[in-house]
């Protein structure tokens, strides 16, 4: 009893572990100046052990306001409860500030570092509305990232507004993220902000102007109407403010880069992952490989293909087509590439993949860094052999002695239990041998019945047709392999297609690609059904005799 005590206690503290509420934070943007208010989010999976206590902010940031929801749905039979709250805030100081762990009862939240820059934007001749426009870097590197970030500041009732996207030559411009709105204080007066952010990558080094952007906002009227009455609607004019204009000198890549393609990022990582593990596979069966790159940014256009078409003898690769997407954030754009390849080793034995190198330039530390991936084996194994090592086979001379000396050593109990063992193994026994008489004599009873399920199945060149007319690639696939071991003894299609005259092989091994890739068109059979149906002889294993006669009947 003591013993099970103690190994309950680690599942006990497991389970309150697993229990405890993962509360996430975020900001709406970061950095953020001085005197702009901002939201500190706050999303739960389940419900918290408690409410939550704010106070801990008090010392880096100023309380304006708080609100708070809960959002539960059900897919598929199963229910998912989501809680969010959103907290409006004003930072004290400029630099880096923590935004503490905040305790909800007994659950708390992450961390969150903040930077808060000083407010430099001032109005011009204290004008109503105005824009304000950054970029950061102001000396890029060509195709690196440049932050352009946009801030419309008014004190004005805004009905709507128009702005024109950001215009320059030979760059490629990207919206980063959704507007975000909040209010700020500059000399004393309360102005309302809207931010947006793009990113902007320049195609060619030399001074590059961003074209001033115009804005078109029909605001409320000051002015009364002309007509006094109880229902006359309220008056709005049109107003048009332009933001300054901003050069960029745009570097060209730098001499002490000698790679052939130029790539350069905030941050890059090279990842991989298998399919199986232990790296291992049976000959003519599929190992997948899935490489990761993450270039943050960067673009999807600047990244490099991640696997080199090297043949090896006895293993062929079938990739599929790379997946790319790209991840905007108010940060800026992070681009990822995936590729998965299979591989299929044709014979037993190692395979050694090479290793993976990306160079790239880091424009944070303005060095050039290697992202490297070390070189892989792979182990193609016999179907034979790969049994054995699944299944160990025990040693009889070991087992039975320690079994024995292990009942002698027991006290009574353990002697019970074995005894109670023995009797079930005994009678599963007897159950077995009952059964086995009991088909016996059904076997006898419908002899020819079951000769005819006995025997091998047969395979028709009718069924092949049907699969390849119909463009059935797994139906296809499974006729080959039940033809292919009653010819060749073969159990796979890369195995098959070795004893097949080489159009036949080829349309199976198009075949063997196809089943083993993402499926983006359909399969279409009837080449392989044509060069099936015209091939010649095939070429099986040789005879283990041959007496050199010719047959009594030529076909």
């Amino acid at each position: 009893m003591r013993l099970l005590q103690i190994l309950l206690i680690p599942l006990l503290l497991i389970s309150l572990s697993v229990q405890a509420a993962d509360i996430q934070v975020s900001v709406d943007r970061n950095p953020i100046y001085l005197n702009d208010s901002f939201q500190l989010i706050f999303t739960a999976s389940e419900e918290p052990d408690g409410n939550p206590d704010f106070s801990p902010l008090q010392e880096n940031f100023e309380y304006l306001d708080q609100q708070h929801s809960s959002n539960v749905s059900w897919v598929n039979g199963q229910s998912s409860r989501s809680e969010k709250w959103v907290v409006s805030l004003l930072a004290k100081q400029a630099g880096e500030l923590l935004i503490p762990p905040i305790s909800f009862g007994r659950d708390l939240s992450k961390p969150l570092h903040l930077n808060v820059t000083a407010n430099q934007s001032t109005p011009q001749s204290n004008d109503d509305m105005f824009l304000d426009v950054t970029a950061t870097p102001d000396k890029p590197y060509v195709q690196s990232q440049v932050l352009y970030t946009l801030r419309f500041f008014r004190r004005l009732q805004i009905i709507q507004a128009k702005l024109e996207e950001p215009q320059l030559k030979d760059a490629v411009v990207e919206k980063l993220g959704e507007d975000s709105t909040y209010t700020t204080q500059i000399n004393g007066v309360d102005y309302a902000v809207t931010e947006r952010k793009y990113a902007i990558f320049p195609q060619q080094s030399g001074s590059v102007t961003i074209a001033p952007l115009n804005l078109s906002a029909e605001v409320v009227s000051s002015h009364r109407p002309q007509f006094n009455g109880f229902f006359n609607q309220q008056t709005s004019e049109t107003r048009r403010i332009v933001s300054k204009a901003i050069t960029l000198n745009v570097q060209p890549v730098p001499e002490s880069f000698k790679p052939a393609a130029w790539l350069s990022a905030e941050s890059l990582e090279i990842s991989d992952d298998w399919s199986a593990q232990t790296l291992q596979t049976k000959v003519g069966e599929p190992l997948t490989r899935t490489l990761k790159l993450v270039a943050k940014g960067s673009t999807v256009g600047q990244l490099p293909e991640l696997l080199a078409a090297t043949p090896i003898d006895g293993l062929k690769s079938y990739p599929d087509q790379p997946v790319l997407k790209e991840d905007k954030q108010s940060d800026g754009l992070t681009a990822i590439r995936e590729e998965k390849i299979a591989f299929i080793p044709s014979k037993p034995g190692d395979f050694a993949l090479p290793p993976i190198e990306i160079s790239w330039f880091n424009t944070k530390t303005q060095q050039i860094e290697t992202a490297r991936l070390p070189a892989v084996t792979i182990k193609a194994v016999a179907n034979a052999e790969l049994a054995n090592q699944t299944m160990p086979t025990p040693s009889v001379s070991q087992s039975v002695p320690n079994q024995i000396n292990s009942i002698q050593a027991a006290d009574v109990d353990d002697v019970r239990i074995w005894q109670a063992v023995s009797a079930l193994l005994a009678l599963g026994w007897l159950l077995t041998v009952i059964l086995f008489f009991y088909r016996h004599e059904r076997s006898l009873s419908v002899p020819e019945k079951k000769i005819r399920q006995a025997a091998p199945q047969t395979i028709s060149d009718a069924d092949l047709k049907s699969a390849c007319l119909e463009n059935d690639p797994q139906l296809a696939k499974q006729v080959l392999l039940q033809w292919g071991k009653t010819e060749f003894s073969a159990d796979s299609l890369a195995e098959i297609a070795k004893y097949c005259p080489t159009p036949l092989a080829a349309e199976i091994e198009g075949l063997n690609q196809y089943l083993y890739s993402e499926q983006t068109s359909i399969w279409q059979g009837k080449l392989l059904w044509e060069t099936f149906n015209a091939r010649v002889k095939p070429q099986g294993k040789p005879p283990e005799q041959d007496t050199g006669l010719e047959p009594l009947y030529k076909l």
